[in-house]
């Protein structure tokens, strides 16, 4: 049976974390995001996920990863917001997909908030990512009428908020 966990990142985790997430962008969101976005420098990818790591913004700014057979497969970045948590990113390695990596990383990551008393969490989802949008409905979130545009390099991307209540 493999070894299956989430826990939280080690410093040593950076380069694997980068690689999940430029992996991840370049498979999910060609259609959305530009270019230089999917083209980024893995090292400087790694040093700010290290530095995410090392010195976070505060005790409630987490980076969870998801271990398969010791290999770094997810992972879900949280910080506190304005109306409780906020997923800032939940990824799964495409090629790692669909073994419950992503419901775990969800799970633990509720978990923390909860230990936090957060009663409410957000997160922003890519309008065209239809994927993540069924992945948390099916865990119990619902999308808001809440969106924002952002110019990310050379284009303009739409998300719509997504919430759950954690009481």
């Amino acid at each position: 049976m493999a070894d299956l966990s989430v826990r939280p990142a080690a410093p040593a985790d950076a380069e694997a974390v980068a690689r999940v997430q430029l992996a991840t962008w370049r498979a999910a969101y060609a259609d959305v995001l530009p270019p230089e976005a999917l083209e980024l420098d893995a090292g400087a990818v790694a040093a700010a996920w290290e530095q995410a790591v090392t010195s976070p913004p505060s005790p409630r700014h987490r980076l969870l990863v998801a271990v398969d057979g010791g290999e770094v497969v997810g992972l879900a970045a949280s910080e506190p917001g304005e109306e409780g948590g906020e997923l800032t990113e939940l990824l799964v390695e495409p090629r790692w997909g669909r073994r419950g990596h992503g419901s775990r990383l969800l799970a633990a990551t509720v978990d923390l908030w909860r230990e936090d008393g957060v009663e409410r969490a957000v997160t922003w989802v890519f309008e065209q990512d239809a994927v993540l949008a069924g992945f948390l409905e099916s865990a119990g979130w619902g999308p808001e009428t809440v969106g924002r545009t952002a110019v990310v390099g050379s284009r303009t991307v739409r998300q719509r908020r997504w919430h759950t209540a954690l009481g």
